[in-house]
């Protein structure tokens, strides 16, 4: 389970305000690359915060809406055609950088869920591998990231009938495969991402 030692530890260095990062959507074949940033307020920190792919989806649900109320948020994304443009490191680490950009308050350290610290953040910090499975506010930040996305491909599939984004969310099921085939891609497929790329 994840804990607060590295929020503890930049707090003890002299840091104020303690940022977690994390993003959600790095693999399908559709649909944003969605980020979060979370500051928890030390005071109340939300009992059962973990590594949001640990979590059943109502779960998560009830654990948004407590983080939402309680804790600074910043949320952005980047979608099918920025992706295309860069490629999905690229983007998902912008994305971390506009959801840091989107906070309230201005941290003034970070930590990211990851191997890689965005050259675009301007506050200190350090990357965590499995950080969502380590640091407290990187499983906020998880959990944040992943329910505003599948909330965003609920929404994707009342646009784009057919596809079933409400249930695979743009994964590769073979529901979506199928879906493919049959209709052909659309304007939230990422075009760079086989089997859709055909080069």
């Amino acid at each position: 389970m994840p804990d607060d030692r590295h929020e503890r530890d930049a707090l003890r260095s002299g840091f104020r305000l303690v940022a977690g990062l994390d993003e959600a959507g790095r693999g399908p074949l559709a649909g944003p690359v969605v980020a979060a940033a979370v500051i928890l307020d030390p005071a109340y920190i939300p009992d059962g915060l973990n590594d949001s792919k640990a979590l059943k989806p109502a779960r998560r649900e009830e654990l948004f809406e407590l983080i939402m109320a309680s804790c600074h948020v910043g949320i952005a994304s980047a979608s099918a055609r920025e992706i295309e443009r860069t490629d999905i490191r690229a983007a998902s680490l912008a994305a971390m950088c506009r959801a840091l950009a989107a906070l309230p308050v201005k941290p003034d350290y970070a930590l990211v869920d990851g191997r890689d610290f965005p050259s675009g953040i301007t506050c200190q910090g350090r990357a965590l591998i499995k950080g969502d499975a380590r640091s407290l506010s990187i499983a906020a930040a998880s959990i944040v990231a992943k329910v505003m996305r599948d909330r965003m491909m609920v929404r994707a599939a009342l646009v784009h009938p057919g596809y079933g984004f409400d249930s695979h969310m743009g994964y590769g099921a073979p529901r979506h495969l199928l879906a493919i085939a049959e209709h052909g891609p659309c304007p939230l497929h990422r075009m760079t991402f086989r089997p859709l790329r055909t080069d």
